[in-house]
């Protein structure tokens, strides 16, 4: 009788799995027939496989490169990480390239060639070069970055133009990315730690009516307010990474962890982020964005608390292991982390004019880029100055205090977010028609490979 139960209830499983696969399917299907299968298929490769897998992959590889093989100290490694993000802060500088300097007539598929190269090239040069120097190696750390960052604002010029174009996929598109560099991040931090432990004059008429359309559109109130939520929340949430990542690893002062189990912790992340998408994507998209917007933040903020419980070991205290308790604190900080992200993107999406929207969203991004990057100098000013480093880790617990503090005080800005649903247009109707009469782009299908008799 129990066999039975228990052969009835297997099979319950497997058909339930099978019915949400061919919801997913069916999910992926309806965005393939409203836009276009190999737009579709372009995410996938840049979100899943470029910033999903190969930057979860490059990330424990490079904690562990500049920590083991150059010898740096934790703060002055937050510094030279902060120099990763020059190539997002010149997101603007990619998208109006790819809005107003078309190669061979077209905007976006010569900069995914581009940006490969690039990236193909610094790698093979970190690769096959073991005894590097700081500068040079740092040159190459960029030049991935780079890559990353230029494959990013061309999908995501893709992406701005179909949430502006086909507005009810908005909110399902950033779902798509999101599980897609999750998914991705979760297969590159699994694998991480295994790997470290073995082993002319229209051109300017062009640029100058992109520059003042752009400039136009950060004019408004409705875009710079939330522009400026964005900034401010990414700048005070200020990164000890560093700092956490060294005292992980110390025999002595932290809990020691292996480096296959610092690839696992990532991989827990990756899970927890994948959970975050599906609440949003199940719970959350319809929410407006002010409502939104604050709670996320004050579960993000009240996440940083249990980093504090864990730096200052009150869970060894309450006799939970370390093992189990990071496991916790990572699954808090992620799903609470992506749950903040999401409608910023589905936001920067909706802020988009048509026409520019490369060259605006690239705008946007280089914003929040900008912020992320006061945010990891701001670590390592902070490290320095409560003196963290490589082997002395007495006032982290103060520099995760200082960080929850910021995070809490990041409610007081939420006024400056619209109360508009998330699938509301922001911009005056007026200046998205002015847009509209002057695009005459190549990509009204959104294909970024001709299926039949393209060029």
């Amino acid at each position: 009788m129990n066999n039975n139960m228990s052969t009835i209830e297997k099979k319950k499983d497997e058909l339930v799995s099978i019915i949400k696969m061919n919801q997913a399917i069916e999910w992926i299907r309806m965005l393939s027939t409203k836009l276009n299968p190999t737009f579709i298929l372009g995410i996938f490769i840049i979100y899943g496989l470029g910033q999903g897998f190969s930057g979860s992959l490059f990330r424990v590889v490079v904690d562990y490169y500049w920590k083991d093989v150059q010898l740096l100290q934790p703060s002055s490694l937050q510094f030279y990480l902060s120099l990763f993000f020059i190539p997002w802060i010149l997101k603007p500088l990619w998208g109006i390239l790819t809005d107003a300097f078309p190669i061979r007539g077209f905007h976006r598929r010569p900069y995914f060639i581009i940006s490969g190269l690039i990236g193909t090239i610094s790698a093979f040069v970190l690769a096959f070069s073991p005894h590097l120097r700081v500068a040079p190696a740092l040159v190459c750390f960029v030049g991935v970055s780079a890559s990353l960052a230029i494959a990013d604002v061309t999908i995501d010029a893709c992406i701005a133009r179909s949430s502006i174009v086909v507005r009810e996929v908005a909110s399902d598109l950033q779902t798509l990315c999101g599980l897609c560099s999750s998914v991705g991040a979760l297969v590159g931090f699994l694998l991480s730690g295994f790997f470290v432990h073995h082993l002319g004059p229209q051109v300017v008429e062009r640029v100058g009516v992109t520059i003042r359309s752009m400039y136009q559109t950060i004019m408004y109130p409705q875009v710079w307010k939330p522009s400026l939520y964005m900034f401010l929340s990414l700048a005070l949430n200020v990164s000890t990474h560093e700092g956490h990542f060294y005292w992980y690893t110390d025999s002595k002062a932290g809990p020691a962890f292996s480096q296959e189990f610092v690839g696992v912790i990532y991989a827990i992340g990756a899970v927890a982020s994948i959970m975050g998408v599906i609440i949003y994507q199940k719970a959350l998209k319809d929410y407006p964005f002010r409502k939104l917007l604050f709670y996320a933040q004050l579960l993000y903020a009240l996440s940083g608390v249990v980093d504090l419980f864990f730096v200052l070991r009150w869970n060894l205290i309450i006799g939970i292991p370390d093992y189990f308790f990071v496991v916790i604190e990572e699954t808090a900080t992620r799903i609470t982390g992506k749950l903040r992200w999401m409608p910023m993107m589905v936001l920067s999406t909706q802020l988009c004019p048509l026409g520019i929207e490369g060259t605006f969203f690239a705008l946007l991004m280089c914003i929040d880029s900008i912020g992320a990057l006061l945010s990891k100098m701001g670590g390592g000013v902070l490290l320095r100055i409560l003196h963290i480093t490589r082997t002395d880790f007495g006032n982290l617990w103060l520099a995760v205090l200082v960080r929850g503090m910021l995070r809490f005080a990041t409610l007081a800005l939420i006024f400056l977010v619209p109360k508009a649903g998330q699938h509301e247009g922001l911009l005056p109707s007026q200046h998205l028609e002015e847009n509209l009469s002057d695009d005459n782009t190549d990509e009204e299908t959104l294909e970024l490979v001709p299926i039949k008799g393209g060029t």
